[in-house]
């Protein structure tokens, strides 16, 4: 699995999200809180830029009348059918037996372990013998 860069730590603080095409898979990285998550851009449903959608919090109910409001800022909702996704995991509440979009691990990590490329070019050795460039295969 290639590594990439997505972004200096300081450019993403909590709350925020960004774009991105990897492999030309469109992806999004969320810093919810301090944590990083990254999902499909695109809704299971119908295909939409799952993530441009708005971040909302769950609404859950274990007795009629009291609504508690969990996991704020951790819900994205699709901008063109409301159908919502928890973005640490991916699950839908609309049918979480069905849909679920893909989930990508993302986290932190030192700058100068990330930097190098994942690949490196053969080098030839050179030498300068009497005046005249000289490679050796």
């Amino acid at each position: 699995m290639a590594r990439h860069v997505i972004a200096p730590v300081d450019e993403m603080p909590p709350g925020t999200r960004k774009f991105l095409e990897i492999d030309g898979r469109p992806i999004a990285v969320f810093n919810i809180k301090g944590e990083y998550f990254g999902l499909m851009n695109r809704c299971p449903h119908q295909g939409a830029a799952l993530c441009e959608g708005p971040l909302i919090g769950l609404a859950q109910s274990k007795d009629p009348g009291e609504i508690e409001y969990t996991k704020l800022g951790e819900i994205i909702r699709c901008p063109w059918h409301g159908w919502e996704f928890d973005i640490r995991t991916g699950q839908s509440y609309c049918d979480p037996r069905r849909f679920r979009v893909k989930a990508y691990p993302a986290h932190v990590e030192p700058g100068a372990s990330v930097v190098k490329g994942p690949y490196v070019a053969e080098t030839i050795p050179v030498k300068v013998e009497s005046d005249y460039v000289v490679v050796e295969l």
